[in-house]
């Protein structure tokens, strides 16, 4: 027979067993994840349009060489500044060449170069330091150079490759790992739950290394938007989606059902945004350029840019960071494993041997 609306003895329910009876339905989590999802689609329109869509430099790091100290080199620069409303952190380097260097280990963005007994100054632009800091930079100097009357030669020292004329390929490729990283814990979590702990991620470490492969073969071998350095790239790959994988698997074991939340939080509304990937970590608002290079996005986008555009100059920070939080997920997972979802009951020893 079906249940009556009524409370006990045909009675109209009381308010307490309406909410109980709606506790315990289906349409409690609906309604929550409505509200999630409303608000989700806000935060993530909101974080991005906050980091990305009037970047303005705050402090770029500049290399000085030359006669720098000379009246039109610092009316030049005095004028950058207040065109670019921001500081140009000088570093003074001894000649080109070191200054060179330096942005070839990516501690500055531009070198400015004023010759000695020579009223044309040189601004040495990257583009693949950062595309937007480039272009800032280069459209700035032409217009104080207008100005002021002070003749500048601007160069790209390491331009970006012709496959990826705006430098967002590499974050393209960072995003697809992290996102897919962790829909593919999701995924195991939905329809492999009985896996233990071990054969978790082992399936999770599978599926980084072949995804990782899969990605830098997309990108390079088919569409050829970039040259990679291949072995390296997909290693920075595979490492990025097991990181990402693992992170899911943490919160899955600390919330339960609602671990999609600080993933998402983490990885794409904080992460993403703040990985310099898209606009550079000059542009960015100051917290978000110093919080983003200690989370996996921005690692990762750290690692693979020095990879294909500054090879040999290799940092392990990036590399560091993705492998603390990798291991720290794997522990809280190992160590908490009784609170995660997922895993099957061990048979006991005398009843396998029945």
């Amino acid at each position: 027979m079906p249940e009556s609306p009524h409370g006990e003895h045909g009675r109209p329910p009381t308010r307490a067993e309406r909410w109980a009876a709606f506790r315990e339905s289906p349409f409690l989590p609906a309604t929550v994840l409505l509200l999630i999802v409303a608000a989700a689609a806000g935060l993530f329109a909101g974080s991005y349009t906050f980091a990305m869509a009037d970047p303005t430099p705050h402090s770029i790091p500049t290399a000085v060489t030359g006669g720098y100290a000379e009246p039109a080199a610092r009316r030049f620069v005095d004028g950058m500044e207040k065109a670019l409303g921001a500081s140009l952190k000088l570093d003074a380097y001894d000649g080109r060449e070191a200054a060179v260097r330096a942005v070839e280990e990516q501690r500055v963005f531009a070198v400015f170069e004023a010759p000695a007994g020579s009223r044309t100054l040189t601004l040495d632009v990257s583009g693949a330091s950062g595309a937007s800091v480039a272009q800032v930079l280069a459209e700035s100097a032409g217009k104080v150079s207008k100005a002021t009357g002070i003749p500048v030669v601007v160069h790209d020292l390491n331009p970006l490759q012709k496959g990826d004329p705006r430098g967002l390929a590499i974050f393209y490729i960072s995003l697809a790992a992290v996102v897919i990283g962790f829909i593919g814990a999701i995924q195991l979590s939905v329809h492999a739950k009985e896996l233990n702990p071990l054969e978790r991620i082992a399936f999770i470490v599978a599926y980084a290394v072949l995804g990782g492969f899969t990605i830098a073969a997309v990108v390079d071998w088919w569409l050829g938007a970039l040259r990679l350095p291949f072995v390296e790239s997909w290693a920075i790959l595979a490492l990025t989606m097991f990181t990402s994988g693992m992170v899911f698997t943490m919160f899955n074991t600390l919330v339960g059902r609602w671990a999609m939340l600080p993933t998402w939080g983490l990885m794409v509304l904080l992460g993403n945004p703040s990985s310099g990937g898209a606009v550079s970590w000059p542009l960015l608002p100051s917290p978000l350029g110093t919080i983003g290079r200690w989370l996996p996005p921005g690692a990762s986008v750290n690692a693979q840019h020095t990879a294909v555009y500054f090879r040999g100059h290799q940092h392990a920070l990036p590399f560091l960071v993705l492998a603390a939080w990798a291991v720290v997920s794997c522990a809280v997972f190992v160590i908490w494993r009784e609170r995660h979802p997922g895993g099957r009951p061990v048979r006991p020893a005398h009843a396998a041997e029945g």
